[in-house]
């Protein structure tokens, strides 16, 4: 075959380039007239800020990873991207992830990590040092952070100088939402239902702000990055870190021999008997309309939606929660936390987040929990400001009601 170069655009965190890498390397071993080059882009609004401008000025990648839901609705997928709907390998995919990359009848995207669990992973050794329980609700989430303080630890990890971060109390509360107000993302969507007229939405803004005012961060909160702060949980310096589980394969790159002290449990809310996890579907790996190697990445999506592909994630990347590929399995070793959130899963105590069950949310999200997460904003504010904020987005994507 003639030889092919492809270019692949992938956000720069350590465990989503070593899986694709893993990917690449895998294909390119079949297929060796084929080159594939990585290229690395920040996370959160900056890369989703690179993407956009790509995507605007035809300079995108053959191919690249991004989010799936609301934020791939965001990109214009009909005129910017490769229909796949019908391509074999489609029919690898699990159903429910379809809809996560399908825009008018279309889809876009093969899934190429795992889904995620929504909530708070946290350090085992510390809660069987102090005796805690996993909290169901969230006095007892609260009354645990008091007794971890009282021992001298950080209750709470905040890494707000990756402003991306500051959002989990906020987005991975969706399940206990959606528990008390089961059509919200139906009445969200078309403007029936607000964050700051609903106080089940806007309790995650509430929880920021409580973190802040009962100083369960720990010191240098606003300037700690991402991975610093996953250190501080493996090293046992913080309790609590509120993340999606993708994060647990960055531990057991940086801190092999703690990783499996790390668990997990759900955000908790009021009520022990509705306590559940709030999960992401995973992210996908689509191809610009501008490629000119479209036959070959279409080759390429098809290996990584089927099991070879999974296998060869697994050999690079530890699992952090289940596939969404046909007879994909996961390992045996799978991390303890990852446990955590197949408990959720199996025992029917879990559901989608937010973003996958309406197209919309807000970008400046993140600038605003950090500023509730630091004291300059209140939870009402905050709340109104999101409203405010989605309604911009809502409009651009011109949703009826708005």
């Amino acid at each position: 075959a003639e030889p092919v170069t492809l270019t692949y655009l992938v956000d720069d965190s350590e465990a989503n380039q070593a899986g694709a890498k893993a990917l690449a390397d895998a294909y390119t071993a079949l297929h060796p007239n084929v080159t594939i080059n990585i290229e690395g882009r920040p996370s959160g609004t900056d890369g989703d800020n690179v993407v956009k401008t790509r995507l605007a000025t035809d300079e995108m990648t053959d191919i690249f990873w991004y989010n799936t839901g609301s934020l791939l609705q965001a990109l214009n997928p009909s005129d910017t991207l490769v229909d796949l709907s019908n391509e074999p390998f489609m029919d690898n995919v699990v159903e429910s992830f379809i809809p996560t990359v399908s825009q008018n009848g279309e889809i876009y995207g093969v899934p190429s990590q795992t889904a995620m669990g929504g909530g708070i992973l946290y350090n085992k050794k510390i809660y069987a040092d102090l005796g805690l329980s996993v909290p169901t609700t969230w006095a007892e989430f609260a009354a645990n952070n008091e007794a971890i303080k009282e021992a001298g630890i950080a209750p709470v990890i905040a890494t707000f100088g990756d402003t991306w971060t500051s959002q989990l109390f906020v987005l991975a509360d969706y399940y206990n939402v959606e528990q008390a107000h089961p059509t919200f993302a139906a009445d969200y969507t078309g403007n029936k239902a607000k964050y700051a007229t609903t106080p089940e939405a806007m309790a995650g803004f509430a929880y920021l702000q409580e973190g802040f005012e009962k100083e369960w961060w720990q010191q240098d909160f606003a300037t700690t990055k991402f991975e610093q702060g996953l250190n501080l949980l493996a090293e046992g310096k913080g309790a609590h870190f509120p993340m999606l589980t993708f994060a647990l394969s960055t531990i057991a790159t940086n801190s092999p021999d703690n990783v499996n002290d790390i668990g997990f449990f759900a955000v908790p809310g009021t009520d022990t008997a509705k306590n559940g996890a709030t999960i992401w579907m995973p992210a996908a790996t689509y191809i610009a309309k501008t490629s000119k190697n479209v036959d070959a990445a279409k080759d390429f999506l098809g290996f990584i939606a089927s099991t070879d592909g999974v296998d060869a994630l697994n050999a690079a990347v530890e699992p952090t929660g289940p596939y969404v590929i046909k007879g994909a399995t996961l390992p045996d070793s799978v991390l303890p936390a990852v446990k955590d959130v197949a408990v959720y899963i199996d025992t029917g105590k879990s559901g989608p987040a937010l973003e996958f069950l309406s197209p919309i949310k807000g970008p400046s999200l993140e600038q605003i929990t950090v500023a509730v997460g630091t004291g300059q904003m209140t939870p009402e504010e905050a709340a109104a400001a999101y409203d405010e904020d989605v309604k911009k987005q809502a409009q651009q994507l011109g949703l009826e009601g708005w």
